[in-house]
């Protein structure tokens, strides 16, 4: 593929199993993968190209089981298009869409 596909991932990953009720160790190791990654995004929501996005989610699955949790559970939604060119900063283009559409119902 010349052009690789770009993807806005949202992913809830969920550390099961776990000796305590608390998951903040667990979440905070993910978000210190999802700093490292270099991808655009915001909590769980990222974005980027595909391969990167998925290797990203991946890596989060690795650092938590490597936290000790043996059973991880991840719900991922995925939005990918081909009628636009999105290079990085596709969730800011949104929101900020949103932003100039309800100020403008304010004139």
């Amino acid at each position: 593929m010349s052009n690789p596909l770009y993807a806005v991932a949202d992913f809830c990953l969920i550390p099961m199993g776990l000796p305590q009720p608390s998951v903040g160790p667990e979440i905070a190791e993910v978000q210190r993968v999802l700093e490292k990654s270099g991808l655009d995004g915001y909590g769980t929501n990222l974005e980027g190209p595909w391969d990167d996005v998925m290797r990203v989610i991946g890596e989060c699955h690795q650092a938590v089981h490597a936290l000790g949790c043996k059973r991880i559970a991840t719900d991922i939604r995925i939005g990918t298009r081909t009628d636009k060119s999105i290079t990085s900063g596709g969730n800011d283009g949104k929101v900020q869409r949103v932003v100039d559409i309800l100020a403008s119902e304010k004139k």
